[in-house]
Parts: structure tokens; C-alpha cells; sequence
């Protein structure tokens, strides 16, 4: 068992062009670990008090600046773990960064230049050179190659889906034992004899792989990759096996949204990114935290995968990629931190070692062999592994002898044979259960009755329970159709009296007002009432567009009002020009769908012209075939022509839509502007009219009311006329004064005799209001035409 800390790496990406470096220094001791210090000046923009820091000192096993050789890298950083593994261990190597840092670079490598061969291809390499060389044990090596893209984990060796699209890859699942090993469902394992094998399996995988260009880099890994090395060892006669395993991960880089922008897809998977790091934290502050119970390994694919790698059975080491650019300082500081937590962690490394079980079996098999020589030498029998007839014969006389004697001091000897025991012991409890069987029949047969009756018994109470809840059901509808059909019919029976007490009043109303009545103008007043009274079985609202209620008085005054307004004239001339503009869309609309099939036909033109001549072409070749067609040219110029004036029209179109749009919203807006000016005018002539002071001169023969207005918004309806008025002869026996007695007593009026024309009332206030604004504001208009009282 080896006991060691994670090993951390630094390695500082080259800078581009166009980027400016950060202030930085690195010092490599080669007696102890090396420091990187970065330094962050002071903004003058947050003032002169500032007490932000300025400087940050990390420490590294080793710190790899810009000059680095990818060769370099890998013989301080990966050849020690491939030792490792070649002498049993497990080993995992990772890359941590922001992206566009330099992780693929690191463990891949570049395609430019051999030079530029990354740890994954340098390792196979070194790996097959060792196994080469060593011939005293036989080595069996496999490969897997695994994909973890948003949290889910695809197999990229898969051989039935070479260069195929990710969602078509099979889909790898984890799987854990009760030891809590993990197992990847429909992960491939792929053998490789040599290195040549190896390398076309890691680029078949890197082709599979999920990249997209994102404002920080132009070739962004967007997921996890995990290149696994599996390798066994055994000496030629040892039962002992060797595995080992080798992990080569290329993690996906964390990248602050807010700073690259980006959208859509990207953003997604950047989200499922940053998750899975901030998971990946979480495992590395836990297990950094001495006295924690619960290492949170479950919470995304790749922290289980890489459970042995953190704090497990492996010797792991990370690098940590460095872009220094000034806009990346604060990325790589965020790095180094998270490098910091890594190595504290504590690894304990056992050599993972096996029986062959083949080989096992072959052992025992050998040491039983054994066993029967000796036994045969000291019996002097050659014993097989099944008694021979004869045996079996003289057993069963033996068996019979021993049951049929009386003396309970009899014994049945068989020798020290096992097999023979074994046969007589089975024999004996054969026959003891055949004795039980036959006493237990009987028994049986009565229970089993019973068992059937009482089974029929409860099928029936069963069936019969059954039955009785589906009546109830039955009853209850019927009783619930019942009660809804009740109440139906009630409703509709007091609207019907309403209806009809309304009308009795209102002709009890008019009938008091017809023995009142005497002269031309009184009769003229209760037709006018009459015709009145006849219009309240009308419907009583006229909706607005507005949401509002209009009554038929003032909807009769709006239409006037509306004849007469200043921008009538404007509404009928953009109703004239949309309706022009919509002829117009419907024939652009047809000529379109026209263009658009005679393009599609001058097209399957072409297509058959093509056929005719490969046609040609094969049953008599010649030169001619070969030079243009005129007719396909031909066909090609229509085609373009067709497409111009297509065009043409559709832009036309889209212009008419517009216009169409503007045309809708303008009388929108006068429509909505004129009846804001007919309510405002409406509430004029109302305060108008309330403002007046009544004048209370009649005839003998004539009542005039002038009741409280109400608001244009207000509408009649049938109830209003529940308070009629009635006359009291006893109250004036002369007859010379007419008396109204309302229900309502502030309407109680005395009035004298008036020559004007006579409005016909109800003794509601409400509708009476309504009928001397509406004849009011009928006769303002009326004047207003010049008519007068004509």
C-alpha cells in the first residue's frame, strides 16, 4: 500500500497575438516545490482606499512556463504514473482550467507537428515500448474511450457507430456493486496488441468527440472525455493476475457566461459544464475536510467514474492550465486555488493483485486427483464416483434386513464408504415420505373441499357486493339528474313571473295614466309611453368595443352624434382604401402561388431534361451529350426571370401587410377617439339638462316629471319598473289637481298645468332619466340640423 498526496502541476499557455500578459513570476526549486506568485495592480478606478489584494503565491510539484516542450511534460508529469501502472497500480492523470487554457492540448496534443504529441499518445507509446522489452510475464492490453456531454456518458469506440452522431452513440449507464465498485453499462472495451491498434482507437474516439467554437476558443471541448488504458500481467505458471488501469482525462473548461455572452446551445452546455466542476469541488472540499462522513461522489457522472482517482485505490496527479492574458487573470488565480484543495488530498494506492481462477481449478482438480491415489493405495480398491450395480443391489437388501428387524439394537453397517451412506440415508427418507404421503391424503382431500367451497362462497359475495354498488351508482345519477332538472325548471319559472309582473305593472301604469289623460297632447304622451313600454322586451345592453354598456336611447343619439363628427369622413375613407388594400394583398397573394408553380414545374423540366440525357448517355455516348443543353438554358433563364418577379410581388406584399396594419390601427385609434367624444358630449348635455330648473306647469290633464339623471353608462332593464306610480282619487275629490304617489317617496310631486308637450313617465327614476336625456339630446341635434321642433 502507497500512501501519497495528489501530485499538482502548473503549465502556462503561450500568449496569442493581439493578448497582453499579466504580471507573473515563476520560481522552480528544484530542492523543494516551486512557487508561482501573481500580481494584480491596484485600479484607480475603486479609489485610493483600496485594500484588495495584490499579490498571490502558489505552490506546485513543478511549474511548467511557456516554454515548455509537450516531451518535457510528459517525462516529468506522466511517465512516473505509467511506471506505476505498468508495476500493478492504478493511475489517473487530469487537466484543470478555464477553457481555452490548454487542457486538449496537454493530454491530446496538437495535429500540426509530431512534436506536439500530447500525454495520451506519448503514454501508449511508452507503455507498448516497456511491454516489449519485458518478456517475463504475458501483458494483455484494452482500451475505452468515454464521453461525458450533459451528464450523460456516451461511448465513443462503440464499433457500430464509427464517425456517427452523438445521439446515436449507445448511451453508458453507471451501475454499482455492493462493495460500491463502479461498472459502466455498455462501455467497450477494445483490445490493442500494439501501439498502432492503440492510436487509431484514440483517434476514432477524438473524431466522435463534441467541440464548437465559443468566444474564447475557437475549438471548445464541450465535455468531459475519460481515455482508460486497461492492462493485466501474469507470469507463465503463476495463478496470480495483475490489472491495472490508467486514466488520461481531459476535462471541459469553466467559463464565466457573463464575460464570454453566449447563447442557445452553448449556453447550455456551458451550464452543464460549470455543474459538473462545481460537483467536482464539492468531492475535492470534502475530502480535504478531515472529520466528513459523506463524500458527495453521486451528484454528476463524472465524480463517480473517477470515485477511486479521489481519495481511492489510484496515484493521481493533476495539471493545472494557465492562461495569463490580463482579461484571464482572475480565472487562473480561481485555478490555482482550486490546485491548492487538490493537494491536500491523500490517495492510498494498493497493488492490485488476483487468482486466476482457470488456473485455480486446474490446481484443485490436480490436488483431488491426488486424494484418490492415496485412498486407492491404503483400500487397495480403485473407487469410481457412482456405486456399481451390485452395490446398489446388496444396499437394498442390507436397508430391508434393517427395517424388518424387531431388535432395537440392530445396526445397519455399510463400512466407511461414504457414497454407500449417502445411499442409504436418501433411500430411508424416500420411504418415510411415501409413508406420509399416503396418511396425508385423505386429509388433504377434505381441506382442499373445503378450500373450494369457501373460495365459491366469497366469488359470489364477491359479485353480489359488486352488483349492489353499481345500483347505488345507478341511483345517484338518476337522483342528481333529477334535482338539475328541478332546478331548471324553477329558475325558468321565476323568470317567466318576473317577466310578467314587470309587464302587469307597467299596464296597470299606463292604464292609471290613460283615465288621467284627456286632451291631444295626453294622448299623444301615452302613445309615445306605449311604444316605450314595448321596447323594454328588446334587448336591453348594446355592447361597445370599449367593454361597455350602451342603452338603446343613447345608442340611437351615438349613431347621430357619429354622422355628424369630424372624423367620419376619415373613417370611411380608410375603410374604401383597406378594403382596396386587401384586393390588392388577396391578387398578390394569387399570383404568387402561381410564379411559385411554374418555377416548380420549369424545375421538374430541368430534372427530367437531366434523366433523358444519362439515359442518352449510357445507351449511345457521344461528344454532343457533353456540351450545354440549350433547352436546360433556356429553362435556367425562366427560372431567374420567375424568381425576379416573384420577388418583386413578395416584396410588394410585405409592403400592403404593413399598410394594411397602419390602415387598422388608424381607425382603431378614430373609432376609440370618437366615442371618448360622444360619451364626453353625452355627460354635457346631461349636466346640462340636470342643472335646469324644472318647471312645474301643467294642464289639468298633463303630469311633467323631472327625476335625477344618471350616468350614459347605465342601462335599462325590466326591474326598474317594479315602483310604479298610482293615483289617489280620495286625495283630490274635485278633481281639479292630479297627484302621482310613487313608491319611492322623494318622487312625490304636486305639479300644475303646463301647455308644453308631455314626456311620458314610469315612476322610475332611473328610466325616466333616461328618457329625458335621450329626448334632450335629440332635440339639440335637431336644432343643431336646422329642424327645430318640426
Amino acid at each position: 500500500m502507497v500512501k501519497e498526496t495528489i501530485r499538482v502541476y502548473a503549465r502556462v499557455k503561450p500568449l496569442g497575438r493581439r493578448q497582453q500578459a499579466g504580471i507573473y513570476s515563476v520560481d522552480n526549486d528544484e530542492k523543494s516545490l516551486s512557487s508561482l506568485e501573481i500580481i494584480v495592480p491596484r485600479d484607480l478606478a475603486d479609489g485610493f482606499v483600496n485594500n484588495k489584494q495584490e499579490s498571490y503565491k502558489f505552490k506546485f510539484q513543478k511549474i511548467f512556463d511557456q516554454e515548455a516542450k509537450q516531451d518535457v511534460v510528459f517525462d516529468n508529469i506522466a511517465k512516473p504514473v505509467a511506471e506505476c501502472v505498468l508495476a500493478g497500480y492504478n493511475g489517473t492523470i487530469f487537466a484543470y482550467g478555464q477553457t481555452g487554457s490548454g487542457k486538449t492540448f496537454t493530454i491530446t496534443g496538437g495535429a500540426e507537428r509530431y512534436s506536439d504529441r500530447g500525454i495520451i499518445p506519448r503514454t501508449l507509446s511508452y507503455i507498448f515500448d516497456q511491454l516489449q522489452k519485458d518478456g517475463s510475464k504475458v501483458y494483455t492490453t484494452h482500451v475505452s474511450y468515454l464521453e461525458i456531454y450533459n451528464e450523460c456518458g456516451y461511448d465513443l469506440l462503440d464499433p457500430r457507430h464509427e464517425a456517427s452522431r452523438l445521439k446515436d452513440l449507445p448511451k453508458v449507464t453507471i451501475m454499482e456493486d455492493p462493495d460500491q465498485n463502479i461498472h459502466l453499462k455498455n462501455l467497450s472495451l477494445q483490445q490493442a496488441t500494439n501501439e498502432e491498434e492503440a492510436l487509431n482507437l484514440l483517434f476514432l474516439g477524438d473524431t466522435n468527440r463534441m467541440i464548437a467554437e465559443t468566444p474564447m476558443n475557437q475549438a471548445s471541448s464541450r465535455s468531459h472525455c475519460i481515455f482508460t488504458i486497461h492492462i493485466s500481467s501474469k507470469e507463465p505458471g503463476s495463478a496470480t493476475i495483475r490489472r491495472s488501469k490508467l486514466h488520461l482525462v481531459d476535462l471541459a473548461g469553466s467559463e464565466r457566461v457573463a464575460k464570454t455572452g453566449v447563447g442557445g446551445h452553448i449556453l447550455t452546455e456551458a451550464k452543464y459544464i460549470n455543474l459538473s466542476l462545481h460537483h467536482l469541488e464539492q468531492v475535492i472540499i470534502a475530502l480535504a475536510e478531515k472529520n466528513r462522513s459523506h463524500i458527495p461522489y453521486r451528484n454528476s457522472m463524472m465524480t463517480s467514474v473517477l470515485r477511486d482517482s479521489l481519495g481511492g485505490n489510484c496515484m493521481t496527479t493533476m495539471i493545472a492550465t494557465l492562461s495569463v492574458d490580463r482579461r484571464n487573470i482572475d480565472e487562473s488565480i480561481s485555478t490555482c486555488r482550486f490546485a491548492q484543495r487538490v493537494a491536500l488530498i491523500k490517495n492510498e494506492a494498493v497493488l492490485n493483485e488476483e487468482i486466476d481462477p482457470t488456473l485455480m481449478i486446474i490446481k484443485l482438480k490436480k490436488e483431488i486427483q491426488e486424494l484418490k491415489d492415496e485412498l486407492m493405495l491404503v483400500t487397495g480398491k480403485q473407487r469410481t464416483s457412482e456405486l456399481s450395480q451390485e452395490e446398489l443391489l446388496q444396499l437394498d437388501e442390507l436397508i430391508e434386513t434393517f427395517i424388518e428387524d424387531n431388535d432395537p439394537d440392530s445396526t445397519l453397517d455399510v463400512g466407511a464408504d461414504m457414497r454407500k451412506i449417502k445411499y442409504c440415508f436418501i433411500h430411508l427418507k424416500l420411504m418415510n415420505d411415501s409413508k406420509m404421503t399416503d396418511k396425508n391424503l385423505p386429509l388433504q382431500h377434505n381441506s382442499e373441499e373445503k378450500d373450494t367451497n369457501k373460495e365459491v362462497g366469497e366469488e359470489e359475495l364477491k359479485k353480489l357486493k359488486e352488483l349492489l354498488q353499481q345500483r347505488d351508482n345507478e341511483i345517484n345519477v338518476l337522483v342528481n339528474m333529477l334535482k338539475r332538472e328541478k332546478k331548471r325548471a324553477q329558475e325558468a319559472l321565476f323568470q317567466l313571473n318576473a317577466a310578467s309582473a314587470g309587464s302587469t305593472v307597467l299596464e296597470q301604469s299606463l292604464c292609471v295614466n290613460l283615465e288621467e289623460s284627456q286632451s291631444p297632447a295626453s294622448s299623444s304622451s301615452l302613445k309615445e309611453a306605449k311604444d316605450f313600454s314595448s321596447s323594454v322586451h328588446r334587448p336591453p345592453f348594446l355592447s361597445r368595443q370599449t367593454g361597455g354598456k350602451m342603452s338603446l336611447g343613447c345608442q340611437e343619439a351615438f349613431e347621430v352624434f357619429k354622422q355628424d363628427h369630424a372624423d367620419s369622413i376619415t373613417i370611411e375613407d380608410n375603410k374604401e382604401l383597406l378594403k382596396q388594400r386587401y384586393a390588392e394583398a388577396k391578387c398578390l397573394g394569387e399570383k404568387l402561388n402561381k410564379v411559385r408553380n411554374t418555377i416548380n414545374h420549369l424545375k421538374g423540366e430541368i430534372t427530367q431534361r437531366h434523366i433523358q440525357r444519362a439515359v442518352l448517355a449510357i445507351s449511345s455516348p457521344s461528344e454532343e451529350l457533353n456540351t450545354l443543353d440549350p433547352v436546360e438554358e433556356q429553362l435556367r433563364t425562366q427560372i431567374e426571370e420567375e424568381k425576379k418577379s416573384y420577388k418583386t410581388m413578395f416584396n410588394r406584399l410585405k409592403g400592403l401587410k404593413v399598410e394594411i396594419e397602419h390602415l387598422q390601427l388608424l381607425m382603431e385609434k378614430a373609432k376609440m377617439k370618437l366615442q371618448k367624444d360622444f360619451e364626453v358630449w353625452w355627460s354635457e348635455e346631461a349636466q346640462k339638462l340636470q342643472q335646469e330648473k324644472p318647471e312645474m306647469v301643467s294642464s289639468s290633464n298633463t303630469v311633467t316629471v323631472y327625476p335625477q339623471l344618471r350616468k350614459p353608462s347605465q342601462h335599462l332593464s325590466i326591474n326598474s319598473f317594479s315602483e310604479t306610480t298610482r293615483v289617489s282619487p280620495s286625495e283630490d275629490p274635485a278633481g281639479k289637481n292630479n297627484s302621482i304617489i310613487s313608491s319611492n317617496p322623494i318622487s312625490k310631486t304636486r305639479t300644475p298645468a303646463s301647455s308644453s308637450t308631455s314626456i311620458p313617465l314610469t315612476g322610475d327614476s332611473q328610466a325616466d332619466a333616461d328618457i329625458l336625456a335621450f329626448m334632450k339630446a335629440r332635440q339639440n341635434i335637431l336644432q343643431k340640423k336646422g329642424l327645430g321642433n318640426k
